[in-house]
């Protein structure tokens, strides 16, 4: 579906709802910009972004700023670093 993959159609809809991230395309999943806007409407759409994105320290932690349940999508490395635990708990 050509509309899907269309980034501005897609960003003004995640600028609304953020769980619109979950009808992009894979390639605008894995669009750093897009992702952010859309975890900071709502957290839970860190569940759709790109694996790498859920290693990313700055979304992750914007994701949980918005919904703490955000933080069950991020990258096992992250969570297993003390101090993004610790910078996570004191944001939710």
């Amino acid at each position: 579906d050509p509309l899907k993959a269309d980034r501005e159609l897609v960003l003004e809809a995640v600028r609304k709802n953020g769980r619109a991230l979950s009808h992009a395309a894979d390639p605008l999943k894995a669009d750093r910009e897009l992702v952010l806007e859309a975890v900071r409407k709502n957290g839970r759409a860190l569940s759709h972004a790109a694996d790498p994105l859920k290693a990313d320290r700055e979304l992750v932690l914007e994701a949980v700023r918005q919904n703490g349940d955000a933080l069950q999508w991020a990258a096992d490395p992250l969570k297993s670093d003390r101090d993004f635990m610790l910078e996570a708990v004191r944001l939710n």
